[in-house]
C-alpha cells in the first residue's frame, strides 16, 4: 500500500494545495473568457496562470532566472520544489524517483517557429527536472493522452512496492499554447461559456493549464495520510478520440479496482467529467454498469478547465483534500441531469463520514484509468 506525503498544486486558483482546495470549496473558478486567445480567431473560455505572479513564484522558490525558462518548466519545478520542501527528504538520494505527467511538454515552442529546439523533447524537460534536483537516477516521463496523472501515481506506486526506490516525486504539468487550443478548436470539442458537467445543457469543454506534485512512499499504520489502495489502467482501443459508447474501458477499469470492495464505503466518485458530450454518457454508462448511481459524482473541471497531463494530479489533490475535509465537493456548472443513465452529480458542496473515493479518467485513443484511495482515521 501507498500514501502520499505532501503535495502541491500550481494552477490559477494558487500555489498551494490548502489555497486552491480553499477557493474550490468557495465555488471560486480560474476559468475566465477570452474574446480572441492566441490569436485564435474565436472566444474562448479557458483557465490560465498569471505570468508575471508565476515568475515571482517560481524565481523565490528555486532561485532561479525566470527568462530561462519556459512556462511548464517554471510551474513543474516550482511545485516539485514545494511538495519536497514539504518534507525535508533529499531530492539527490538515488532512492528518490521522478515521474513527469504530461500530454504536450513545451509544445508552446511551435508557436515561436522553433521547430529543432531540443525543449519540444519530453525527456529533455524531464531530465531538467532532475537535474535541478541533482538527482541521479532518469525522471521517467508519463505521456498516455490524459490520463497521465493516473497512469505515473500507478506507475511509481509500483516502483515503490517492487523495492527499486523508497519514494515517488510524480508531477502533472501542462500548459496552453494556441497548439493546443486550435487543436481542441478543430475537433469541436470546446465551449466559448464555462463547462457545465453532466448538464443537459454542456456546450463542450474549458481547457487550462497548472502543475501539481505528490510525494509518494510505501504506507505507514498511523500515519494519517491518505493511502492509495489500487489502479487500474484499461484501454478499450474505440477510436483515436472518441471514448466507447458502451464504457468498456472505464468500466473495466472500475471493475478491476473495486472487485471484493463493499462499495458502500464510497464517499464519492471524482470524474473526468469534461462536460463534452461523448466523455460524460461515457463515464454515466461506466458509473451505471458498476452500481454507483446512488453515489455522489463530481468533476472539477468547472474550476480548473481541463489541464490534461496535469489532471489526474490535481484532481486526486482536490479530492484528497476534500475527504480529509469530510466534504465532497460540488460539481461547478451542473444544474440537470444531461445523460442517458441516472447518476448523481453534485450541485452542492455535501458532508460525509465514508472513508473511501474513486478517480476516474478517460483519455483519446480509449485510454482510461481509475484509482481507490482511502482516508484513514
Amino acid at each position: 500500500m501507498i500514501e502520499i506525503l505532501s503535495d502541491n498544486i500550481i494552477s490559477p486558483l494558487g500555489f498551494t494545495s490548502e489555497e486552491n482546495y480553499l477557493n474550490v470549496k468557495q465555488g471560486k473558478s480560474g476559468i475566465r473568457t477570452y474574446d480572441n486567445i492566441f490569436d485564435v480567431g474565436r472566444q474562448v473560455s479557458c483557465s490560465r496562470m498569471d505570468g508575471d505572479l508565476l515568475d515571482a513564484e517560481f524565481q523565490k522558490v528555486t532561485g532561479l532566472c525566470p527568462t530561462e525558462y519556459t512556462r511548464l518548466e517554471k510551474s513543474a519545478l516550482t511545485s516539485a520544489k514545494k511538495a519536497i520542501d514539504a518534507l525535508g527528504i533529499d531530492p539527490k538520494n538515488p532512492r528518490v524517483g521522478f515521474y513527469l505527467s504530461t500530454t504536450k511538454g513545451n509544445v508552446e515552442l511551435l508557436d515561436q517557429n522553433l521547430f529543432d529546439d531540443p525543449r519540444l523533447y519530453l525527456w529533455n524537460t524531464a531530465d531538467k527536472i532532475a537535474q535541478f534536483f541533482g538527482n541521479p537516477n532518469k525522471c521517467t516521463v508519463v505521456s498516455n493522452a490524459c490520463i497521465s496523472g493516473i497512469c505515473a501515481i500507478i506507475a511509481a506506486s509500483r516502483a515503490i512496492e517492487s523495492g527499486r526506490i523508497d519514494y515517488a516525486v510524480v508531477t502533472g504539468a501542462d500548459v496552453l499554447s494556441r497548439f493546443v487550443v486550435s487543436g481542441f478548436g478543430c475537433l469541436k470539442a470546446l465551449s466559448a461559456d464555462p463547462c457545465k458537467p453532466f448538464d443537459k445543457d454542456r456546450k463542450g469543454l474549458n481547457l487550462g493549464e497548472a502543475s501539481a506534485t505528490v510525494v509518494l512512499r510505501r504506507a505507514v499504520d498511523g500515519s494519517g495520510n491518505l493511502k492509495f489502495l489500487r489502479g487500474s489502467i484499461r484501454n478499450d482501443a474505440n477510436h483515436i478520440s472518441g471514448p466507447s459508447r458502451t464504457a468498456e474501458g472505464a468500466f473495466n477499469a472500475l471493475t478491476d479496482i473495486l472487485q471484493d470492495f463493499d462499495k458502500s464505503q464510497i464517499a464519492f466518485v471524482s470524474t473526468h467529467g469534461t462536460a463534452t458530450a461523448f466523455n460524460d454518457e461515457m463515464e454515466s454508462i461506466a458509473i451505471d454498469r458498476m452500481e454507483l448511481n446512488d453515489k455522489p459524482v463530481n468533476a472539477f473541471k468547472g474550476y480548473y478547465g481541463h489541464t490534461l497531463g496535469a489532471a489526474g494530479v490535481l484532481e486526486a489533490i482536490i479530492a484528497k483534500h476534500s475527504i480529509m475535509d469530510n466534504t465532497v465537493i460540488r460539481t461547478l456548472g451542473f444544474e440537470n441531469l444531461g445523460t442517458s443513465k441516472q447518476i448523481n452529480p453534485t450541485s452542492e458542496n455535501l458532508a460525509t463520514d465514508k472513508q473511501y473515493f474513486v478517480k476516474l479518467i478517460s483519455g483519446f485513443g480509449g485510454s482510461n484509468a481509475a484509482a481507490l484511495f482511502k482516508k484513514e482515521v
